[in-house]
Parts: structure tokens; sequence; C-alpha cells
């Protein structure tokens, strides 16, 4: 039986993720069960940090807006005529939107409604915000060669055809 992470693993955490104020940004109700290895299924600095852990180790990392969900860039912040949305709009809602130079989709949410304005935000809502995981390794085996192949988890947790 597999206990250290190492490439081709797949682990699931159990998780809590923090603000610097102790806010809980995510209470971790489902664990989180990734594909070791570079495949992108976690934030870059998590993944190295979790490298060579063992099953039932615990840690905390800190990752700063920049490791995480970017910082919070300004000129994503739009205000738009209402005219150019539909009547039922509220603050919340959120919709895609093809970047300037074509070359990505940005997700906008609506934060603010009033005079006939509607501003837009294309930040993560995390953006800026520097989070605090507090992990625990809770499972670790090797990954089946199709999950090798195709980057990520199957089953249970993970990725359905």
């Amino acid at each position: 039986m597999q206990t250290e992470i190492a490439k081709n693993s797949v682990v699931t955490l159990k998780y809590t993720v923090t603000d610097p104020d102790g806010a809980v940004i995510d209470d971790g109700q489902h664990p989180l069960v990734y594909l070791h290895g570079g495949y992108d299924g976690i934030f870059p600095m998590l993944e190295e940090a979790l490298h060579g852990k063992k099953l039932g180790e615990n840690f905390k990392i800190k990752l700063q807006p920049e490791d995480a969900f970017g910082d919070y860039d300004e000129e994503l912040v739009l205000v738009e005529d209402a005219k150019l949305f539909p009547d039922n709009i509220e603050v919340g809602m959120s919709f895609e939107r093809v970047s300037d130079d074509g070359e990505e989709e940005i997700i906008y949410r609506i934060t603010d409604i009033a005079e006939g304005k509607v501003v837009v935000d294309g930040n993560h809502p995390l953006a800026g915000i520097a989070l605090i995981f507090d992990v625990t390794v809770a499972e670790v085996r090797a990954g089946t060669a199709e999950e090798i192949s195709h980057g990520h988890v199957h089953g249970a947790g993970g990725h359905h055809h």
C-alpha cells in the first residue's frame, strides 16, 4: 500500500481554507481528490508542499494571492449601461465574456446595479486574498494508467466520462 505522495499518486485531502483574519473560505465539506505530479489539479505551490508527505500527515500553508487566485485587477471592474443586460439581472449573477484580445473567456460577476448602470467584476471572488490551507493527507494510492494518461482522477471524487 502506498503511503507517501509521489508523482502519479491519487491523493485525498481533508482540508479547511481560511483568510488571514481566520474567516472560513472553504470548510472542506467534500474532501479534495487530485492526481499528483503537475496535472494542474491544485495550486502548484500547495502541490509542491504536499510532495513527499505521508498518509495522516497534517500541515498548514499560506498562499499569497499570486500563488492562489491572483492579485485584484481594477481593470477587470467595468461599469456598463443597464440597457446591455436583460431586465431580470441581479447582483451576484455571473456571465462569460471573451477578453478584448479574444484569447480567453473571463467570468464576470454583477456586483452593483444603480441608476441605469451595472457594475461587473471579472476578478475571481478570492482574488487579492491570501489563503491559509490546513491540510491532512487522508488517502494516497497509485493512479491508474487511464487516470495518468487523462491527467485527472476518475471515479468517486474525480472525473466521470
